[in-house]
């Protein structure tokens, strides 16, 4: 049986990240809320335009792309996705062009949420913007993705699609396996390792990678999911589904089981990209205690459950929050933001 970890070596990858990303204790937002013990890996810093934890997945999207002799990224997401705006760089930084299709995923937005953060920075990318109407169509988006790829291929270009739908190799997973490497790797420096895990959950290649990898190496630490779009039943499906695939991309077996995929959807309503209270509080409390700058639709929802699970235990558990990124959309928020924060 080929070794999982070595096996990601193997796919073309291209390094656009800084990496190692630091882990910080947050020990003034732990004493804030009663003595937990908080830290995070600060993904949020692997440089890229804004950085995120997209980065490490692009690595090997755009290794295959370059390995194809692409000239042209194409990708799909929300108007307000971190994963657009980093492939948009990461073409640019492997000197090709992008066309983003941005999807209806949030209603009853603002002009901010249209024109500022993310969209802002897609257009100075120079991306080529298209509109998808449909934001709960994910075989639809990539379906349309398609065509606009045809189009550019007629035209001569040498188009390649990053996917969103399941059913594809799930390649960015490769960069969350060699995270939990990283991360095992820094235990060593810290001392310790943590008694739980809490990542955002959404198109999962973060999640199940990260978990994946994990396992692969013989850690055991929980790896609590936050749900940013689904609840926990339809994403514990589409987190075990990537586990598997990750497994036949690599030729190894499923590390993973039913047991470990552990999904929180107590801070998902009213539902993607929309606020509530906990996480404005979890905004607001890293802010004013550590400095550190969450996003609105993951980090925030990431951390108010990792606030809830520090709770519950008391203090009692060592809590490690991945900082996934998505600072941008701060500012397409800011009339949700005022006046609450």
């Amino acid at each position: 049986m080929p070794d999982p970890i070595a096996a990601i070596d193997r796919f073309p990858r291209v390094r656009l990240a800084h990496t190692p990303t630091p882990i910080e204790s947050l020990a003034n937002l732990s004493k804030r809320i009663g003595g937990a013990r908080l830290a995070v890996k600060r993904d949020d810093c692997t440089g890229l335009a804004f950085g995120g934890n997209k980065v490490r997945q692009l690595e090997f999207y755009l290794g295959e792309a370059r390995a194809r002799g692409a000239d042209t990224i194409l990708i799909t997401g929300a108007v307000q996705s971190n994963f657009v705006r980093l492939a948009a760089a990461a073409a640019r930084k492997c000197a090709m062009n992008c066309h983003v299709q941005l999807e209806e995923r949030v209603s009853e937005t603002g002009p901010a949420y249209r024109h500022s953060g993310n969209v802002l920075l897609d257009r100075l990318l120079g991306a080529t913007l298209h509109s998808y109407p449909d934001g709960e169509d994910e075989a639809g988006a990539d379906r349309r993705l398609g065509e606009i790829a045809g189009e550019l291929a007629a035209a001569g270009r040498r188009p390649y699609v990053i996917p969103l739908s399941p059913g594809h190799p799930p390649l960015g997973a490769l960069g969350y396996i060699d995270a939990a490497r990283e991360l095992i790797g820094q235990y060593g420096d810290l001392g310790h390792g943590f008694d739980r895990i809490v990542v955002a959950s959404g198109s999962g290649n973060t999640h199940a990678g990260l978990l994946f990898g994990l396992r692969a190496l013989g850690d055991a630490t929980p790896v609590t999911g936050v749900c940013v779009r689904r609840d926990a039943t339809r994403q514990s499906g589409r987190i075990g589904a990537r586990c598997r695939e990750i497994a036949e991309l690599l030729g190894v077996e499923n590390f993973v089981g039913d047991a470990d995929v552990v999904l929180s959807d107590e801070h998902l309503a009213p539902g993607y990209g929309t606020l509530n209270p906990a996480v404005r509080n979890a905004l607001r409390l890293a802010g004013e205690t550590e400095g550190l700058l969450l996003d609105p639709v993951y980090t925030g929802r990431a951390m108010a459950a990792a606030l809830t699970l520090a709770r519950q235990h008391n203090g009692d558990e060592s809590i490690l929050m991945i900082h996934t990124g998505g600072t941008p959309a701060l500012f397409a928020y800011g009339d949700d933001l005022i006046g609450h924060v």
